[in-house]
């Protein structure tokens, strides 16, 4: 497979080419990682929290990790002192959570508030009375060690473009009015993460400014044979 051939025709297929691209790499060798670094990747999407201790040491310093899966309480601490950007936080419990590892390395964590949009009941993330909930909380107020960056969402598996379309607008329309209100000083609207392999080119359309590609670049993922 030749990674940098496959990275050329996801850039060239941009609808937006100022989009971030981070490469999905879960479950790929450190191997293809070095290759799409060599090809000039330096943003890298892990789901798995063992998987980001175990490959970050192989990889150079300037390497930037993100966190796209679940993440655990219990697992954060283990990456709070050089993950790049958590897009994945969709609870206040977890936000508070990483904020309390950050406190302890003195280290102000970037996060991304994941957003429920789609019609799966199994995809994670804040409703809007959650986020609101959220939002106007005192304790909310009393974040010191985290620094919200902007919101993730990700769109229904389905084939139905106009489906996908209409969820990434809605995320877009929230995204927007929170950057047009009054928001604490750890807060900020700077980055809209949405859009995959089947998605990414409608997700750009509708304003994303963050796009997480795997297939596309490393192709089909690898499954454990255990």
């Amino acid at each position: 497979m030749d990674i940098k051939a496959n990275l050329h025709q996801v850039i060239k297929s941009f609808v937006n080419p100022n989009c971030q691209l981070v490469a999905v790499s879960k479950t790929k060798p450190t191997t293809a990682l070095q290759a799409a670094y060599a090809a000039g990747i330096r943003d890298f999407g892990e789901n798995k929290v063992q998987e980001i201790q175990a490959k970050q040491p192989e990889m150079p310093s300037d390497t930037h990790w993100h966190m796209i899966g679940h993440l655990q309480s219990n697992k954060i601490k283990y990456i709070a002192p050089f993950i790049h950007l958590i897009h994945g936080v969709d609870s206040f419990k977890l936000l508070i959570e990483i904020d309390k590892q950050g406190k302890k390395i003195n280290r102000s964590i970037p996060v991304l508030l994941q957003i429920h949009i789609a019609t799966e009941e199994s995809k994670f993330g804040f409703d809007r009375e959650e986020l609101e909930g959220m939002l106007c909380s005192p304790e909310f107020e009393k974040l010191t060690h985290v620094q919200v960056q902007g919101l993730m969402g990700m769109a229904t598996f389905t084939d139905n473009q106009n489906q996908i379309r209409t969820e990434f607008q809605g995320l877009k329309q929230l995204f927007d009015e929170l950057k047009s209100r009054s928001l604490p000083s750890f807060l900020s609207m700077k980055e809209l993460s949405m859009g995959m392999s089947g998605d990414y080119q409608i997700a750009q359309e509708e304003g994303s400014t963050m796009v997480r590609i795997g297939s596309s670049i490393f192709g089909a993922r690898n499954y454990p044979t255990s």
